[in-house]
């Protein structure tokens, strides 16, 4: 007996111990965010295994939206931490996390490489680091982008065009060897990761023509270290950058790979990208809203300055005084006019798809609720139309990612021109699924601009050898309000239960239903 509760007690000491060692947490409430395409098959036997195993012992990095670390909760969030909490939880797998902010990025692959720790994350596939340790397939992906001054306007269009400039890259990143076979030596500076700053400030003093660094990243950081002079003229769509998880060479983590693979190949992960690309935009309007409140007060500390030294100061002082006082006001109206210009720009991002440049999910979301609500006032009938591409993960799996990405904004501009009422609207809801709303348009009207949607997309002929046409074609749902009277919710479901229906009659094809008022 008295055993039995020494080895409680043991065992509840561990557990608190795999929680907190090392120093570090991830908060994973998130993982509410993932959903599977469909079920996952582990067996009995995996899943006692992996139960049965020590905790990983996890190292991480600040890089968001994968992963972003708060000092103050000494815990990560992000994509990166959803994934990997909805996996671990599923395999009843165990870990604990290593905060070590003092240690490099290097350091830490290394330290997974040499079997001192099990796995890193988030890290990008090399073919140097795919030898020294197991990656998973990806669950992220971001692109680079051509980072210059604003009034620099350089023409660059491929990465290619960079032969002709001085230019700057961190080293041991995705594209330093493909630059450094690029570029001449005496073309190319290379940075340490810690010194990225060091990067941005030579592209700033001309020192630096242009620097390539990851877009998502840059975007943070030109709110957070004031970059406004600073824009990315253009993203490098044929250079993705996967993000995934990095295990040590071990057996054991082979099979812990593979199971990952297998919930890798089923989830989608598009809810969590919106949650934390938006939670950077907040952190980005807060840091705003705050260095908006702190120019109020230097401008009200400056007045009362002025007033004092007015009163008490001579002629001659008083003229020094106001000359300074001009500089100061000719600031302050600089950085409010680039505070007003982040804002806009926050707006944009907040509600457009960065790759395709259509609406994202969240602004057609809160126009479908305005559009509703005026056609309950008016009377007026509203369809949606809910469009999924056919066998899209072939694309992918196939001919790689990059030709996906150039598929699916193919395909939005090809709705976009489809449906160009100026009161349309059309978005990627998420994935390759994509949504158009349309305002005052009855049942017939909306069945006829779907199929003309399902005909543009079949005659890009994009090739999709995966697909018994040859080619890449779409699935249309679509739904019509007579008279406003239904919900605005039930109105999307329909359009969405039609989209599931020309799925699985065999896809290319639109179905349509009505809803009576």
């Amino acid at each position: 007996m008295r055993h039995g509760t020494t080895a409680m007690l043991c065992g509840l000491l561990y557990a608190v111990w795999c929680g907190t060692a090392w120093g570090g947490t991830l908060a994973c409430n998130g993982a509410q965010h993932i959903r599977l395409l469909h079920p996952v098959e582990i067996g009995p036997e995996e899943l006692a295994e992996f139960r049965a195993m020590a905790p990983l012992r996890m190292l991480a990095v600040d890089a968001p939206p994968m992963s972003r670390y708060d000092k103050k909760q000494g815990s990560y969030t992000g994509v990166a931490v959803d994934t990997w909490c909805f996996i671990t939880n599923k395999l009843g797998l165990r870990y604990e996390i290593d905060s070590a902010r003092d240690q490099t990025v290097a350091s830490k692959i290394e330290q997974v490489q040499q079997g001192r720790a099990d796995v890193f994350m988030p890290l990008s596939l090399l073919p140097q680091r795919a030898k020294l340790g197991i990656f998973t397939e990806p669950y992220y992906q971001s692109f680079y982008a051509v980072i210059t001054r604003k009034d620099r306007q350089l023409s660059v269009d491929s990465i290619d065009d960079l032969k002709s400039y001085q230019v700057g890259v961190v080293k041991g990143v995705a594209l330093d060897a493909r630059l450094q076979s690029l570029l001449p030596p005496n073309r190319l500076q290379r940075f340490d990761q810690a010194n990225s700053d060091g990067l941005f400030k030579a592209v700033q003093d001309g020192t630096l023509d242009a620097a390539v660094f990851s877009q998502s990243i840059f975007e943070e950081k030109r709110y957070t270290r004031e970059y406004f002079d600073l824009e990315a003229i253009h993203t490098l769509l044929d250079d993705p950058r996967e993000y995934r998880f990095y295990f040590s060479p071990t057996a054991q983590n082979q099979r812990i790979v593979q199971a990952f693979d297998r919930y890798l190949a089923a989830i989608d992960v598009s809810l969590s990208v919106t949650k934390h690309e938006k939670g950077e935009r907040d952190l980005i309007e807060l840091y705003v809203k705050q260095r908006s409140q702190h120019q109020l007060w230097q401008f009200v500390g400056i007045g009362s300055t002025a007033l004092v030294l007015i009163f008490g100061m001579a002629f001659l002082y008083y003229r020094r005084l106001a000359r300074l006082l001009n500089e100061r006001n000719r600031q302050i109206q600089e950085q409010a006019k680039a505070l007003e210009s982040a804002n806009a720009q926050l707006k944009h991002l907040s509600l457009s798809d960065g790759l395709t440049g259509l609406a994202n999910r969240r602004a057609f979301d809160q126009e479908l609720l305005r559009e509703h609500a005026r056609s309950s006032r008016m009377g007026t009938p509203l369809s949606v139309l809910m469009a999924d591409l056919d066998r899209f993960k072939a694309v992918n799996d196939y001919y790689g990612h990059a030709t996906g990405d150039a598929y699916l904004c193919a395909v939005a501009k090809a709705l976009k021109e489809t449906a160009s009422r100026a009161t349309d609207l059309t978005a990627r809801y998420g994935g390759e699924e994509f949504a158009c709303l349309l305002p005052a348009t009855g049942a017939s009207d909306a069945l006829a601009l779907a199929e003309r949607i399902r005909q543009a997309v079949e005659q890009l002929a994009l090739p999709n050898t995966r697909a018994e046409t040859g080619h890449l074609t779409i699935s249309i749902g679509l739904a019509t309000l007579q008279a406003g009277s239904g919900t605005a919710q039930s109105l999307l479901e329909q359009a969405d239960a039609q989209l599931y229906a020309a799925k699985h009659g065999g896809g290319n094809r639109v179905h349509a239903t009505e809803l009576a008022g």
